[in-house]
């Protein structure tokens, strides 16, 4: 299924799926009010309303066609959002572009950062430049959306942990993030004024048909003004997202809503493309993520 947040004509917030590419279903008014209102609390209880909702296959009420909606981020208010460094081309380029050689302990673990949970941004949404910023950035990633509470997951119980995926924008300001980097902490004001996720949550087992062992097909792209300028793919992750939850939850418990990005995947952000192939975002840029199975996530950067 895919889960959706949206806002109907009258400017109020519902929460709900899509039904046959065509429909937003309101989960609150089509059940009568037995299913809750927004998708966080749906995420922390979805094992109890799951089959409720497989009931409700043509519901009467709460049926609006998606053409009158707008769709905002799938979960506007995660209760946490740790971000990995999960692929190794991004990791070297990067580097590389920089001068760098890559850091051995990088194979030891997977790696995260804390990003800011409450500044989430949906499809269509404006992003800010923040002030001080000349090297605005996106980044393709997907995600994951915690969908069971657990402490110490093994990285094979993987599919019982996860809701579903979306895709994920992890905006970048380049120029801040690397002042405050030389510090040897963070990133931190470098990208926590805006992330982007949508434009729907996808449950694992729609996917299941591009799964691969451990890893999932799914061909990644980015485009800057309708130009194509990334191409990757999800299979090609270094770590699983099995074993990004394993290292999350290691003596720490995950909750239902907790998010965890995957990083950028190889050739998905300007700085490792380089100046050469494009230059950094400037307000009215519009950018296009597209994941297979995920849909497509656009955003324009607003106006200064």
């Amino acid at each position: 299924m895919k889960f959706i947040t949206f806002q109907k004509k009258d400017g109020s917030l519902a929460a709900g799926w899509i039904k046959e590419d065509s429909f937003a279903i309101d989960m609150h008014e089509a059940s009568g009010g037995l299913l809750p209102k927004t998708m966080l609390e749906l995420i922390e209880k979805n094992r109890d309303y799951m089959e409720m909702i497989k009931m409700l296959k043509n519901p009467e009420k709460g049926v609006y066609s998606l053409s009158e909606v707008d769709l905002k981020a799938p979960l506007p208010n995660p209760k946490s959002f740790r971000d990995f460094y999960a692929f190794e081309e991004h990791v070297k380029t990067a580097r590389e572009n920089r001068g760098l050689d890559m850091i051995p302990e990088w194979y030891e673990i997977p790696v995260f950062y804390y990003s800011n949970h409450q500044n989430m941004m949906g499809p269509n949404d404006d992003i800010p430049r923040p002030k001080k910023c000349e090297w605005l950035d996106y980044e393709l990633e997907i995600c994951a959306v915690i969908g069971k509470e657990g402490k110490n997951i093994t990285a094979e119980e993987d599919d019982d942990y996860i809701f579903g995926y979306c895709i994920l924008n992890d905006w970048s300001a380049r120029d801040i993030q690397r002042q405050e980097m030389r510090v040897g902490l963070g990133p931190a004001k470098g990208k926590d004024f805006a992330t982007s996720i949508g434009p729907y949550i996808v449950t694992v087992d729609e996917l299941q048909k591009y799964r691969v062992k451990n890893r999932y097909q799914l061909q990644m792209t980015a485009k800057v003004n309708g130009r194509l300028l990334s191409r990757g793919n999800a299979k090609d992750i270094y770590y699983s997202f099995g074993e990004m939850i394993e290292r999350a939850s290691e003596e720490v418990v995950l909750y239902p809503g907790d998010m965890i990005g995957s990083g950028t995947v190889g050739t998905g952000c300007i700085l490792e493309l380089g100046q050469d192939v494009h230059g950094w975002l400037q307000p009215e840029d519009e950018v296009e993520l597209e994941i297979t199975g995920l849909g497509s996530l656009k955003n324009k950067i607003s106006k200064e």
